[in-house]
């Protein structure tokens, strides 16, 4: 290949070519420059099929023929620098495929792009935004985050709160995020869905523009306010990122440059029949290269804390969703995806090695195994997991009538057989109160008093359970109807006694959870959970114990599923000595003026030689220090 004068050179088209130019995005896509004493706009774009390229937008008219594009050698990358068009400007590029027509297409690699019902790429300027999260920074590089406390607050933008029927911007949801996260305690939000898409009603999981945050919230340095905001009052950011397909829009990666090329060609590899979109070609190192660059791009150029891998099990695995004749075996003869797999592998390597302390998250439905552990050790190098098995199986009890709790007791027991297997989250998602799921409230049996003592119930057991823990938004405050992008969750029912006391409940949780590390400390490890009694099915009462890193300031609970008071319980504890009351489901956190402290005794229970007895209220939690 020729010595080149552009901005892409020989070695940019090598390393794109074997899929390791981890800033690919600084040479691909819209950059204005000077050249030659001009300013104006350099564009460059991946179309190997294409006969030819031209990019068109506000500064031609949007004439069909647009600026013809420059091949770069072999490489299928078209390169052009217009004097012509300036930031802000939109633009589309102009593909003639090999049967002789034309399409546009959006940018894959644009940073910006034009408000929906629009579908073209928006010229970036150049970011002026400063940082000031330094420290923030900092700390995340020295940190682990399976040792730590996580929290997260599962978010919808556009629907957490609105004015009118108008989205809030960046600049005012960080302001005003921030605030609520802070007062209830969470340690991180994750914002569900927000690189570019075209359709409200997909939450972002179909996504045409992959560098470009959404439009419909303001600008990128609007975003990155957004961020470094949050991280300056010490929240974490986690964005959900979706490799594992994208929609047929026509002006989106589909067909790209009149045939598959962000896709597999074989439709049995490359289409999911149920989502009607496409699938990532894994095999192509060019392909592989722009999501991995993509997921960098997130985390360097945006400063978040981590991503949130959408559907990693329908990466895995080739027959997913699939029917006989619909999917090709690999060249093993299983249905393991061979080329998924090493991307996952390269993927979280990489990641960990630039960026040490972020987070790489899989939310994997089925039991594939060593999905965290390290791709030395065969591993996929996942951070964590989501508990996809925990969260069916105590959905499953939480829906039950308290009466028949007692012969599904195995449900809430379960999860410990396989709980240090991998570094879970425990997550109750946007998934499980939509599509006549019910919120998480209404899930509960009982008159309204009753569903929220249950909730409140199970959200103790929850935050003792090991794992990081992950709520979606209005399931705080016992949302009533179902979630819909389409309107603001329904804060008034805050003037609600009931609605406000669980808020203000599981708000107590959350600062309970950061305070003591034998929440999180030893979440995977199984020195740091022991039961009490895991066998009280009769009373459906669990018992259990956290133990710390230090041994210090170790926590017992309590947690009784049944609307019967059992004013002679006792329990028994793990050594002699005194048992602080921290907080219960009546009263919620107490202060030191109300904390009761229980002396253990010398008298046997649960296969312990002491224990203490604590009268246990209808649906009553407690948990206490030692």
């Amino acid at each position: 290949m020729a010595k080149r004068t552009g901005i892409i050179t020989d070695t940019d088209c090598y390393l794109f070519g074997e899929g390791t130019h981890y800033e690919i995005y600084e040479k691909l896509g819209a950059h204005p420059v000077v050249r030659n004493g001009k300013q104006g706009v350099y564009f460059a774009v991946w179309a190997p099929h294409a006969q030819a390229v031209s990019v068109t937008g506000d500064f031609t008219g949007w004439s069909e023929e647009g600026v013809s594009m420059s091949p770069i050698g072999t490489s299928g990358i078209f390169e052009v620098f217009t004097s012509k068009a300036k930031p802000g400007e939109l633009y589309k590029y102009v593909i003639l495929t090999k049967k002789g027509e034309r399409i546009y297409k959006a940018d894959p690699f644009a940073f910006w792009a034009e408000l929906r019902p629009g579908t073209a790429s928006r010229v970036a300027p150049v970011s002026a935004f400063r940082w000031k999260d330094d420290k923030w920074i900092g700390r995340r590089r020295e940190s682990l985050p399976t040792l730590g406390p996580l929290s997260i607050y599962e978010v919808h933008l556009g629907s957490w709160k609105k004015n009118g029927d108008e989205f809030l911007s960046y600049r005012e949801l960080a302001k005003e995020l921030a605030a609520y996260i802070k007062e209830m305690g969470y340690t991180h939000v994750e914002i569900m869905g927000l690189l570019e898409y075209p359709f409200d009603g997909s939450w972002g999981y179909q996504v045409t523009g992959y560098y470009a945050p959404t439009s419909r919230y303001g600008t990128p340095d609007d975003f990155r306010y957004f961020i470094d905001y949050l991280h300056r009052k010490g929240i974490g950011v986690i964005l959900d990122w979706v490799p594992a397909h994208f929609p047929r829009d026509a002006h989106g990666l589909a067909d790209f440059d009149g045939e598959p090329l962000y896709e597999y060609a074989d439709s049995r590899k490359g289409e999911h029949p149920d989502w009607g979109t496409k699938i990532f070609d894994y095999s192509k190192h060019e392909v592989s290269n722009f999501l991995i660059a993509n997921a960098l791009y997130w985390v360097e150029q945006f400063h978040v804390d981590g991503l949130r891998v959408d559907a990693v099990a329908s990466m895995l695995y080739l027959d997913y969703g699939k029917q006989d004749g619909q999917w090709v075996p690999n060249i093993h003869g299983g249905n393991e995806n061979l080329e998924a797999i090493e991307f996952f592998k390269h993927l979280n390597s990489i990641m960990k090695r630039r960026n040490p302390g972020s987070m790489v998250i899989a939310e994997e439905s089925t039991a594939w195994p060593k999905v965290t552990e390290p791709p030395e050790y065969d591993g996929l190098g996942f951070t964590f997991k989501w508990n996809m098995g925990w969260m069916h199986d105590f959905l499953e009890y939480m829906k039950l009538d308290p009466y028949f709790r007692k012969f599904n007791h195995g449900k809430m027991t379960f999860g410990m057989t396989y709980a240090c297997s991998e570094n879970f989250i425990l997550v109750l998602s946007h998934d499980e109160v939509v599509h006549l799921k019910c919120s998480m409230l209404e899930k509960m049996p009982g008159y309204p008093a009753d569903k929220f003592a249950n909730l409140k119930a199970g959200y103790t057991f929850m935050m003792g359970h090991p794992g990081k823990k992950l709520l979606f938004m209005g399931q705080e405050f016992g949302q009533l109807r179902e979630w819909s992008e389409e309107r603001e969750l329904d804060w008034f029912l805050l003037k609600e006694p009931l609605h406000k006391d669980l808020q203000e409940y599981f708000r107590d949780l959350l600062h309970l959870y950061k305070k003591y590390p034998a929440f999180y400390g030893r979440d995977y490890d199984w020195s740091g959970f022991e039961w009490i009694n895991c066998d009280d099915a009769d009373r459906s009462i669990f018992s259990f114990v956290r133990i710390s890193p230090t041994g210090r300031n170790n926590l017992l609970f309590v947690c009784n599923f049944t609307p019967m008071e059992r004013s002679d319980y006792r329990v028994g504890v793990p050594k002699k000595g005194r048992y602080t009351l921290l907080l219960d489901n009546a009263h919620g956190l107490l202060d030191k003026a109300e904390q009761t402290v229980f002396v253990s005794e010398k008298k046997p229970c649960d296969g312990r030689k002491y224990s203490f007895a604590y009268p246990l209220p209808p649906y009553g939690t407690a948990i206490f220090k030692y």
